[in-house]
């Protein structure tokens, strides 16, 4: 066993689990009326109530000193003063720096980074400005009015995600989002667009990202094809540090924006990554979006764990993954503009803690991250939920509630909200046979169809969701919403211990594809028999 699963405070929660198994969610609410108030959280409008988890104060006292045994304490105090707490590659993990406010001190290696930080932000502002306002136009003199972000992975799931979520508050030009290196995404968007008034964001660190220099090579051949080469430095700016090849491909260093080895690509929205979303949604929701983020940061580093709302979505997660035995996590936001949400947040938590290597290079004997999945309500009730209510299998869900609709359909927003209450509800309650048998008898069934009817409307209920609540979907709690999920996903690095901020499984497959790619040009062999003979399939 590991130094971990042979812990004091772990073989306490393992038999505080087995306690409290004979007890049903419908029997914990029923021993206690003040369960609901007890078992909630709020923070700035943000109420989390996570009273239908299957645990009790006890179950919520055993996971706190848990994470205090594992120093969590100790490691947001190492996150936030900016030490290299990604160890295998020596770098900080940095990313509140990017929202913080001008006047912060925020260290990395004895530098304070923050006046960088504003510096790239202020570049960013001026340059969304002069787009904005038509004072920055493409090669033949018209206005831009439509921007292509051309990133994948963290360059592109998070503006891409915002940009929807808050599509509605967009003045700026059309954002628009390329990341595939199947041709078909790039096919599809070109046509809705016109060279003279399009501006392409290629977002790379190293500028040297197969896929998204793929795209971009090919965004550049379509606008030479009408404009020409001279064209380009103004329609192409760039998200990188790599410098020369930026020049290289015919961007002015001018409109280069950078960022730091110290932001990691999935947190990197709130930075230059997040160019295209201040030109469509303007400098001012660019900031609100840094505002919202920055508060629960400040929550997160200074709240007592209890009243901690990312600690406890962590402790949470950790209870139901490690002592529940559950091994997916479902995600169900009732909010058509966020159904970008749950492919942002599958990067974030599985490549930040999809690890079977604890800090010390060990392998664990315990479960780390589980299978994140979802989609959003109404929709899903329609396609998996039959199995969360009557799957041979348990898993539990995040509901995310938006309180103020940003329609005209007041009667739309009573059933959109009606239906996620009614689903969480369910899922607690389910309905026993006694119940089933009632209401089919009142609808006149009896004898042998009766009883036939009845085990296929049994649910068994007991099924664990926690509710988050936010009072309306604008840029202050979107931005809020994600840092609380980002930092929840830091909670269970620290529980776990793990290293949430490097991602060499994803380097492998880059090396592999190489490779594979090397081979279909006649530069080398197949790496096995199986690729070589799928090769010979595609005709290579």
């Amino acid at each position: 066993m590991s130094v971990l699963t042979h812990s004091a405070a772990w073989r306490a929660l393992q038999a505080h689990a087995a306690s409290l198994e004979p007890q049903t969610l419908s029997q914990l609410f029923a021993g206690d009326g003040g369960r609901a108030q007890r078992l909630s959280a709020e923070f700035q409008g943000l109420f989390l109530d996570y009273s239908k988890q299957r645990l009790t104060g006890e179950t919520l006292d055993l996971l706190v000193a848990l994470a205090e045994q594992q120093g969590l304490a100790g490691w947001i105090g190492r996150l936030f003063a900016g030490e290299a707490v990604n160890h295998t590659e020596h770098r900080a993990a940095y990313h509140m720096a990017l929202r913080a406010p001008p006047e912060a001190t925020m260290q990395v290696a004895g530098r304070n980074v923050v006046p960088a930080v504003c510096e790239v932000r202020d570049r960013m502002r001026a340059f969304a400005e002069a787009v904005r306002s038509g004072e920055w136009r493409g090669a033949s003199g018209e206005r831009i009015t439509d921007v292509v972000n051309i990133g994948i992975g963290g360059s592109d799931l998070g503006p891409r995600m915002v940009g929807k979520a808050l599509a509605p508050l967009a003045d700026g030009p059309r954002a628009h989002f390329v990341a595939n290196v199947d041709g078909a995404q790039l096919h599809a968007e070109l046509p809705r667009l016109r060279p003279e008034s399009t501006l392409f964001v290629v977002t790379s660190k190293t500028f040297t990202t197969q896929e998204t220099m793929a795209n971009a090579c090919a965004a550049r051949d379509w606008l030479r094809a009408t404009l020409g080469e001279a064209a380009v430095p103004k329609h192409f700016v760039a998200v990188s540090t790599n410098a020369a090849e930026v020049q290289k491909f015919g961007i002015s260093l001018d409109n280069m924006f950078g960022f730091w080895d110290w932001v990691g690509g999935r947190y990197s929205l709130w930075g230059a990554v997040g160019l295209s979303l201040m030109l469509n949604l303007g400098p001012s929701r660019f900031d609100q979006l840094l505002a919202g983020a920055q508060a629960v940061d400040e929550h997160f580093r200074t709240a007592p764990f209890g009243q901690n709302l990312p600690v406890l979505l962590g402790l949470i997660g950790v209870w139901n993954r490690n002592f529940l035995g559950l091994a997916d996590q479902v995600m169900a936001p009732y909010a058509q503009r966020l159904e970008k949400f749950v492919p942002w947040l599958q990067q974030l938590e599985m490549e930040s803690n999809g690890k079977g290597v604890d800090r010390d290079g060990c392998r664990v004997d315990y479960a780390t991250t589980p299978v994140l999945w979802g989609d959003v309500g109404t929709n899903s009730q329609h396609a998996f939920f039959q199995m969360l209510h009557q799957g041979s299998g348990v898993h539990p869900v995040d509901f995310i509630l938006v309180r103020e609709a940003d329609h005209p359909y007041p009667r739309l927003n009573q059933l959109l909200l009606a239906n996620g209450l009614a689903q969480s509800a369910a899922m607690m309650q389910g309905k026993d046979a006694a119940e089933v048998r009632a209401e089919l008898i009142a609808a006149g069934l009896q004898g042998a169809a009766l009883e036939a009817a009845i085990p296929h409307r049994v649910f068994n209920g007991n099924r664990p969701s926690s509710t988050l609540l936010l009072p309306r979907l604008d840029a202050w709690h979107l931005g809020a919403l994600l840092a609380l999920y980002e930092h929840r996903t830091f909670v269970l690095s620290v529980i776990w211990n793990l290293n949430a901020f490097d991602q060499w499984g994803v380097e492998l497959g880059k090396q592999l594809a190489g490779r594979t790619l090397q081979a279909m040009e006649g530069q080398g062999a197949a790496g096995d028999a199986s690729t070589a003979q799928l090769l010979v399939r595609l005709g290579y």
